[in-house]
């Protein structure tokens, strides 16, 4: 299956807002991990500076943080 993209917007921000809406239903619940940008790359079929730019958006973002050479992860909210 091959994901049909919009045209009148960058991948980046299509991928990014769908990774929003699981992030917000729960699909990637606080604490758990998000795909990886290969992975990323195997779902949607972009490229490996899309996907970079979606997980730095989200960080951005405070949706998610990465550790170094464990992954990202869903950021737990703040108390």
């Amino acid at each position: 299956m091959t994901f049909e993209f919009e045209d009148d917007q960058p991948r980046w921000t299509q991928v990014a807002d769908i990774m929003r809406a699981r992030i917000a239903d729960g699909t990637y619940p606080p604490g758990g991990r998000v795909p990886s940008v290969l992975q990323l790359q195997e779902e949607f079929g972009i490229s490996t500076s899309t996907g970079q730019k979606v997980h730095r958006a989200l960080r951005s973002e405070g949706l998610i943080r990465t550790q170094s050479g464990m992954g990202s992860y869903v950021k737990r909210p703040e108390s």
